[in-house]
């Protein structure tokens, strides 16, 4: 057996175990009974562990060495490439820092739930310091061995081959646009009258309604799931896809798009190629790249005039005794596309949404860093999100700083993915507008040739490219802002 084959089939046992780790955080998050919690986290750290020292197993080393010298294919080479660049990533952190995190993560995620709902930010800071503290470590370590910053280092476990220099540049660029672009949109949309939901949309319904609308967007359902938990996401693996949303009841605009978000991630996975699966190289680029197809599903898809109309008539059939008027094609246009700074990222339009992001990427950058502590975040969010989008969060911590889940993990680094993301799915839509007409492939419910693209230029890469040749063989061009800005002026101002 060549060595490359020895690492294949190390690799694919990790892949078994990663597949129980994925489900069993699935069922965490979504059937467990709370009083399970203190129990799972012990199982689930155990498991981490076990991981941990799969991924470092000593006599990896001396496999790549020799992998390197046998004659492999383009693919093959791409593969050892990526379990290298794993095994480089697992063996500078000690079991006891894996296990630690794994424990210290699970008791902070778990009281969020109720602590946010609460507005306790003191309580929840007492579990959280630990997960900063834990994290801090990891950024430490990682970044001496690999001569980053303490967030840069992070950052790589996200997004491979970027820098805050990077981030600084494009975030700062959006900074200097985006603002006035908000201003003149909503002095646009002023003027605009339309009908707000204001009935009941109950959750079985609008579940419903859902599932026909994954159904229209090619979900495989012999291979994925969905439902319900407090803060959507899409989990489990390419083979057995969770996703899942939440209801609102008086208010179905945020679920719908919330799946069309999930699935976006779904088809993604399940349509990562067979051939290389439970192995490095057959897994997602980078959570950037993650993101641009949620975000291409949601935003330049999902919300265009032409999908939006292809919603009215399954609108109508799940919700037949509500104000017809509502679903009128034009009048979810004007739903959809509503542009008002909020506090709330996940429900946050397209345009304002990057200020979100921009926020939580300056505040973990320099908790990493080491140059703010736990104590400074309520402060700083409710300093930038007045700077960013004029609102205060002062004293409203479920609204603010305790929002979002990512955080109570130790998932530093995470947040640039979200506009990171943005970016390449507008710059995929430019290119795919070159080879296809998009908008008569949506009004004519083929959205085949739309998802062939996609497969054919970005799922079936899986990570056999870099993230830079991936978007450059997919766009004719590195990573390019201006099609995002593009993007929104067109539809907003056009």
């Amino acid at each position: 057996m060549s060595h490359y084959k020895k690492l294949c089939d190390h690799y694919k046992k990790i892949s078994n175990f990663n597949h129980l780790s994925a489900i069993g955080s699935w069922d965490q998050a979504v059937m467990m009974p709370a009083g399970g919690n203190e129990s799972r986290s012990s199982a689930m750290a155990e498991l981490s562990l076990h991981i941990h020292q799969l991924a470092t197993a000593p006599h990896l080393g001396e496999l790549f060495d020799k992998a390197a010298s046998e004659d492999l294919s383009q693919v093959e080479s791409a593969s050892l490439r990526e379990m290298k660049n794993q095994w480089q990533k697992s063996t500078v952190l000690p079991d006891d820092l894996v296990a630690a995190q794994s424990l210290a993560g699970s008791k902070c995620e778990h009281a969020w739930r109720t602590q946010r709902g609460n507005n306790d930010w003191s309580g929840f800071a007492q579990n959280f310091k630990e997960v900063v503290s834990l994290s801090q470590e990891e950024a430490k370590i990682r970044a001496d061995a690999s001569d980053k910053t303490p967030y840069d280092a992070m950052l790589d476990l996200y997004e491979p081959g970027v820098s805050c220099g990077q981030l600084d540049d494009i975030f700062g660029s959006l900074k200097t646009w985006l603002p006035e672009l908000t201003k003149k949109i909503q002095q646009k949309q002023a003027g605009e009258t339309f009908i707000k939901p204001t009935e009941v949309y109950s959750a079985e319904e609008q579940k419903l309604l859902g599932l026909d609308i994954m159904k229209l967007l090619n979900f495989d359902f012999n291979h994925g799931r969905l439902d319900i938990s407090s803060h959507p996401f899409c989990g489990g693996v390419s083979q057995d896809v969770r996703i899942t949303t939440r209801y609102d009841e008086a208010d179905f605009v945020q679920s719908l798009m919330g799946i069309v978000h999930e699935t976006g991630h779904a088809r993604y996975e399940q349509g990562l190629p067979d051939s290389l699966k439970g192995l490095p190289v057959g897994q997602a680029r980078s959570m950037g790249i993650h993101e641009s197809q949620s975000l291409f599903f949601e935003m330049q898809l999902g919300r265009s005039s032409e999908f939006i109309n292809q919603l009215v008539p399954l609108a109508l059939k799940h919700f037949p005794d509500n104000n017809p008027a509502v679903f009128e094609a034009a009048n979810l246009q004007k739903i959809y596309t509503r542009v008002a700074p909020g506090l709330i990222r996940v429900d946050a339009d397209e345009v304002t949404y990057p200020a979100h992001v921009i926020l939580r990427y300056e505040i973990e950058r320099d908790l990493m860093n080491g140059k703010i502590g736990c104590q400074d975040i309520p402060e700083l969010w409710d300093v930038k999100m007045q700077q960013y989008l004029g609102i205060s969060t002062a004293g409203n911590y479920k609204d603010g700083c305790m929002q979002d889940i990512h955080w109570t993990d130790g998932s530093f680094g995470y947040f640039p993915s979200y506009t990171l993301g943005a970016i390449y799915a507008a710059q995929f839509m430019a290119s795919m507008h070159k080879e296809i007409d998009v908008a008569a492939c949506i009004a004519a419910q083929s959205l085949n040739p739309i998802f062939n693209w996609l497969h054919n230029n970005i799922w079936s890469k899986a990570s056999s490219l870099t993230t830079s040749e991936l978007v450059k063989q997919a766009s004719g061009e590195e990573l390019n802002a201006a099609h995002f800005k593009k993007h929104l002026e067109q539809r907003y101002l056009g």
